[in-house]
């Protein structure tokens, strides 16, 4: 379970396809030190488990339907992910309820800089939106976000200046694709 606070970007070190699947590494610098082999790991909203740990890095194993259903075949060495490790019972509790599993992709549609905030425009299915409620959760990429718009098959989330400082959204442009997670407990309701 993650709260969908994202705790640092981290920088993809390898990328290598095997068959349908991936196996990627993550420079995670020291927060390497708080995993253990089997942990799960949020990486662009994507619930993963670290297979191998090196001195600063993490592995992951990618299956073919998580490749298929996400973002991440669009990975490459090099590139930036947001990152967050699982929760423990004692950590605050300050985005919302966050599995890591996407339930499907949008893609950015308009980006408007505005004073003290980024409004963001997404297009995605019906499906997706169905699931959601307007003032209610979602993650993009991981990261824990409050729906400021909604339409049939878009929806808007207003970014103020920290999460453009501590996530990967700046690097977003128009056309680019993202992992959503519905909120959970919308889902259950719908």
């Amino acid at each position: 379970m993650f709260t969908g606070i994202v705790q640092q970007t981290s920088e993809i070190t390898k990328f290598q396809k095997k068959g349908q699947s991936v196996e990627i590494c993550v420079l995670l610098e020291d927060l390497v030190q708080q995993v253990e082999k089997g942990d799960s790991i949020m990486i662009d909203g994507v619930c993963l488990t670290a297979t191998e740990l090196f001195d600063k890095e993490a592995s992951f194993d990618v299956s073919s339907e998580t490749v298929r259903m996400t973002t991440l075949k669009a990975l490459s060495s090099g590139k930036h992910v947001n990152v967050e490790l699982a929760m423990r019972p004692s950590d605050r509790f300050g985005g919302h309820f966050v599995s890591g599993h996407v339930d499907g992709t949008g893609v950015v549609s308009g980006i408007a800089d505005n004073p003290g905030e980024v409004r963001m425009r997404l297009s995605v299915s019906k499906a997706l939106t169905e699931q959601m409620i307007y003032k209610g959760s979602v993650a993009l990429n991981g990261i824990s976000l409050t729906i400021s718009g909604l339409g049939d098959d878009w929806f808007e989330v207003s970014l103020i200046p920290h999460t453009m400082k501590a996530t990967t959204l700046p690097s977003m442009t128009p056309g680019d694709e993202v992992n959503i997670e519905c909120d959970m407990i919308g889902k259950w309701v719908y």
